[in-house]
C-alpha cells in the first residue's frame, strides 16, 4: 500500500507541475507554491507522536497535511488553528484498455505534454463539458482533477474522461492507476473497477481550506 501511496504523491506533483516530492522522516513533502497551498506534507505510515511533532513545527499559513487514516483518528492530532479538508479515499486499479465513446453531441480531445495527459470533452457548441488529467510516473500514474460541468452531468462524461485517460496511460507504459477520490467520486470509480486502499484525510493550517 505504501508504495502506491508514494506513487500517488509523486504522480500528483507531476500532474500539478510542481516540485518533486522530498523524502522526510515521516513521509513526503511537496513545495506547491499556490496561494491556498504553499506546502503539502503527506504522512506515510506515521504514528500520532510523529504527526504531532510535524504539526507543532508548522507556523506559516496554507500548509496542508494529508494522511491515510480515518478522520476520527487524525482529528486529535491537530489544534484549532487547523481546518479539515474534504474527506476522501486513496484508490487504485490495474489499468486495462477501455472502449471509449462520447455521447452524441460530444467529442473528446486528448493532449500530452511534460508527462501530463489531459482529456477534454467538448459539447456541440465547443464549450468544455468535462475534463481530467493523468500524471505519468512510469509504471504507475495518477488520475487527477476529473470534473464534469454541472450542466452536463449524468450523461456518462466522467466515464468517457476516465476511459480516455486510461487508454493514454496504458499507451505510455502505465500498468497501475491511483487517485484521491472525493466521497461523491468514489461511487463512479468503484463502478469502473477501482478499489479503495485507505481513507485520505487532510488538514490545512491557517483556515484556507476549500
Amino acid at each position: 500500500m505504501w508504495e502506491l501511496a508514494r506513487s500517488w504523491v509523486e504522480g500528483w506533483a507531476v500532474s500539478r507541475r510542481v516540485a518533486k516530492p522530498v523524502d522526510e522522516a515521516w513521509g513526503l513533502s511537496v513545495r506547491v507554491g499556490a496561494p491556498g497551498q504553499a506546502v503539502r506534507h503527506v504522512l506515510l505510515d506515521a504514528d500520532a507522536g510523529t504527526a504531532r511533532g510535524l504539526v507543532g513545527a508548522v507556523s506559516e499559513p496554507a500548509v496542508w497535511i494529508k494522511g491515510f487514516v480515518a478522520p476520527h483518528v487524525m482529528r486529535p492530532w491537530f489544534p484549532p488553528a487547523w481546518e479539515p479538508t474534504d474527506p476522501g479515499f486513496l484508490m487504485a486499479v490495474d489499468l486495462r484498455p477501455a472502449a471509449v465513446r462520447a455521447p452524441d453531441g460530444y467529442s473528446a480531445v486528448t493532449e500530452t505534454a511534460d508527462g501530463v495527459v489531459c482529456v477534454r470533452v467538448l459539447a456541440a457548441d465547443g464549450r468544455l463539458a468535462a475534463q481530467g488529467q493523468v500524471g505519468l510516473t512510469g509504471g504507475a500514474c495518477v488520475f487527477d482533477q476529473i470534473v464534469t460541468d454541472g450542466a452536463h452531468r449524468r450523461r456518462g462524461l466522467g466515464t468517457v474522461v476516465v476511459g480516455a485517460l486510461t487508454n493514454a496511460a496504458v499507451e505510455n507504459g502505465a500498468a497501475t492507476g491511483t487517485l484521491g477520490a472525493t466521497v461523491q467520486g468514489r461511487a463512479l470509480y468503484e463502478t469502473l473497477g477501482w478499489k479503495v486502499l485507505a481513507p485520505l484525510t487532510g488538514y490545512v493550517h491557517g483556515g484556507v481550506a476549500p
